[in-house]
């Protein structure tokens, strides 16, 4: 029922264009045009060694955070989580069935970054492992993140208030622009929320070569056991 369930999320998720337009198209195109247009001071190195792994963050802030919040709570405001929660599939199995989903789609963005990325130039180094452990931590850190904001609001407020905190964090979160651009006091707390957390910790391991990033893999779980925590204890299934 969990597989079964899963795949419905999924081919839901892939079907819907303003989805996929946030999803696939708009982390895409970020990279692509800040690859190929100097807008912003990057560093030393080709632009694309430093976006890649940003823009692979970002693709999972918008699949597990944004894309999810949004349908959930739409979902929720229709009844339809109502529905399958009284039907023979578990509530806990729900929401396992919309992580598969969720994890699904990422590897198709990672696969599709990673892609044009090469395209590009890009030139990755550092332990697949490493990459693995960032993004499966910052997969739950934004699930429950999502989660619980989808739980918690009304679907119009929780559609504008994530892509309101998508846009703050593309922005402010380290994707596109350095975090010590930013003033030395906001670096201190913008080096914490999990979009930094993950974008910095993918760059240190994909662009630097660096070994296991723990204090970013730490951010990153404690977000996910505060966000998941938070999601179950308050989320309203009407």
């Amino acid at each position: 029922m969990i597989m079964a369930q899963a795949a419905l999320e999924t081919k839901m998720l892939l079907r819907n264009g303003e989805q996929l337009l946030l999803t696939v198209v708009i982390p895409t195109l970020l990279l692509v045009l800040f690859s190929t247009v100097d807008i912003v001071d990057t560093g030393e190195g080709e632009a694309v060694d430093f976006l890649a792994p940003g823009i692979l963050a970002l693709a999972v802030m918008s699949t597990a955070f944004t894309g999810q919040a949004i349908a959930t709570g739409f979902e929720r405001r229709y009844g339809v989580l109502k529905r399958l929660g009284s039907s023979p599939l578990p509530r806990w199995g729900l929401m396992t069935a919309k992580t598969l989903s969720v994890l699904v789609t990422e590897v198709l963005q990672v696969l599709l970054v990673t892609v044009i990325a090469f395209a590009l130039g890009w030139d990755p180094q550092g332990n697949p492992l490493a990459v693995a452990l960032l993004l499966v931590l910052g997969t739950a850190a934004f699930s429950g993140l999502g989660l619980l904001m989808a739980g918690t609001l009304k679907a119009e407020a929780t559609l504008a208030a994530a892509n309101l905190v998508f846009l703050l964090l593309l922005l402010g979160g380290g994707v596109i622009v350095p975090l010590d651009k930013f003033p030395d006091a906001a670096q201190d707390v913008l080096g914490l929320l999990p979009i930094a957390a993950l974008s910095d910790g993918l760059r240190d391991v994909l662009q630097d070569g660096a070994g296991m990033p723990w204090g970013d893999l730490g951010i990153l779980a404690v977000w996910s056991v505060l966000g998941l925590a938070a999601a179950g204890r308050f989320f309203r299934w009407e």
